[in-house]
């Protein structure tokens, strides 16, 4: 990739840095992308695609560890689950046969697993190299009869958010508008209801919890075209400048592909959140207002009335367990104050967010949600979270899975909100999860007995010090 292209995909016209500053993103520093590189920000991406051959085109560390990487759900195709690289070591590359070796790759995966398509990631040392990923991908294609689309993103392009970029450039501009949707099945029909397709970009169907919405979409005679990239399948990104309307669920990163669609295919979009009841509701007034059909604004009123009387009763003595108890949120990007709209659902007060990587326009929400005494934390050091947790007496810490341990050493109580977590939390049915997974883990018994003086500090004698 150029240096001009990276710099364009950095300057995103959407995004709200550029109405701001005209330079748009700025380029990371040495050790910025170490909480995650461009070639992480890309397969998080597109990984969900789940009838993909997901090849890492570099040494075998680049490919990590794969099945349930990420949590991401998919309601047919494992495929995606199943890590492939092409392993490459120092002779391939003194002897300059990288190339061939991605090649006969793609031949593996395709005669081994006959997937839909291929996807090749490039990185760090062939990009260092010279290898042309995109020649051996259009000689793989037109050798094996499939796709195989070619996503470079080198780690030392940038950081993770730039990655997620570069995924959706590539969807953009190799796979959508090369094929058209197929028809409306007539089961699908009903009298009076005109069906609309529309898009969600960047849900990535974290522990199946966007089933917990999908059902509402069917209901309302929204079909859904395409995920990007939760649970979906190639055909269907290849369907998805078919689309009436968009929505970008918590995911700014993909901004480009929205406002791309928007541009070449007048696509309109609106940003949103499925978690906590007032943003879900609110996302399904945004597709009614869009798609200007008064019989849809209908049926989704009463949609949400239905739905919000019926969480609401199910919710309240869940509530009563959890009101007034103080959270600290420890996460980045739209997370940190789309989930905290949810928790003030619940009647929970969040004392402090991370910002460390979210937008101005992140911010600018979190300060709309939480009032004028917003409390935003950068340092996500152990010692700067548990210093945090103390200062502002939370009664639990929700952040990513790395800092789990942190708040148990520290006999803090701990839920996990990151892509690694196993319950979903979207929609108006995911609430009901969100709320038993607080309650139980702030009023678990372990805690009263975890912070108890131990038996036999008790028991010692006065002027007598154990362990002497």
């Amino acid at each position: 990739m150029q240096a001009k292209d990276i710099a364009e995909l950095l300057n995103e016209p959407a995004c709200e840095h550029n109405k701001k500053e005209k330079s748009g993103c700025a380029r990371p520093k040495p050790g910025a992308t170490a909480g995650g590189c461009s070639f992480d920000g890309a397969q998080i991406a597109l990984l969900p695609i789940a009838d993909v051959a997901h090849i890492v085109h570099g040494p075998i560390a680049c490919a990590g560890s794969s099945w349930d990487n990420r949590g991401t759900r998919s309601s047919g195709p494992t495929l995606y689950r199943i890590g492939m690289t092409t392993d490459l070591t120092e002779q391939d590359v003194i002897m300059g046969r990288s190339e061939k070796r991605l090649f006969h790759a793609v031949k593996q995966a395709v005669e081994s697993y006959s997937p839909n398509a291929v996807f090749i990631y490039n990185t760090c040392v062939p990009a260092l190299i010279g290898d042309d990923i995109g020649a051996v991908c259009k000689a793989a294609t037109e050798k094996f009869g499939v796709p195989v689309v070619p996503v470079d993103c080198a780690g030392f392009y940038g950081t993770k958010n730039l990655g997620n970029r570069i995924a959706g450039e590539a969807m953009f501009k190799h796979v959508v508008g090369t094929a058209e949707p197929l028809p409306v099945p007539a089961s699908a029909q009903r009298p009076g209801i005109t069906v609309h397709d529309v898009n969600l970009i960047g849900e990535y169907n974290i522990a199946g919890e966007f089933w917990n919405v999908l059902p509402l979409f069917d209901e309302l005679g929204l079909r859904i075209l395409c995920t990007l990239s939760g649970d979906a399948r190639f055909r269907e990104v290849q369907t998805m400048h078919r689309a009436q309307a968009n929505m970008v669920v918590c995911a700014k990163a993909l901004l480009n592909v929205a406002r791309k669609l928007q541009t070449d295919y007048k696509i309109p979009y609106f940003e949103g959140s499925f978690y906590g009841v007032t943003d879900t509701s609110m996302a399904f007034r945004e597709f009614a207002r869009l798609l200007g059909d008064s019989s849809l604004t209908e049926r989704t009123e009463a949609l949400i009335a239905r739905e919000e009387a019926k969480i609401n009763a199910e919710l309240e003595p869940w509530r009563e367990r959890l009101r007034g108890k103080r959270v600290l949120l420890y996460t980045g990007g739209v997370k940190s104050w789309s989930i905290v709209s949810a928790l003030q659902d619940l009647g929970m007060e969040v004392v402090a967010t991370g910002t460390n990587k979210s937008t101005e326009e992140d911010k600018q929400r979190i300060r709309e949600i939480m009032g004028d005494k917003t409390k935003m934390i950068t340092d996500g050091s152990p010692k700067a979270l548990l210093g945090a947790v103390k200062e502002y007496q939370a009664d639990i810490l929700i952040a990513g899975g790395r800092n789990m341990y942190t708040a148990l050493k520290a006999r803090i109580p701990f839920l996990d909100i990151n892509q690694e977590r196993e319950f979903g939390y979207e929609g108006y049915s995911g609430m009901i999860e969100l709320a038993r997974q607080l309650a139980l883990t702030i009023q678990s018994p372990v805690w009263p007995g975890v912070r108890k003086p131990a038996p036999w500090v008790k028991a010692a004698a006065p002027g007598i010090e154990l362990g002497a």
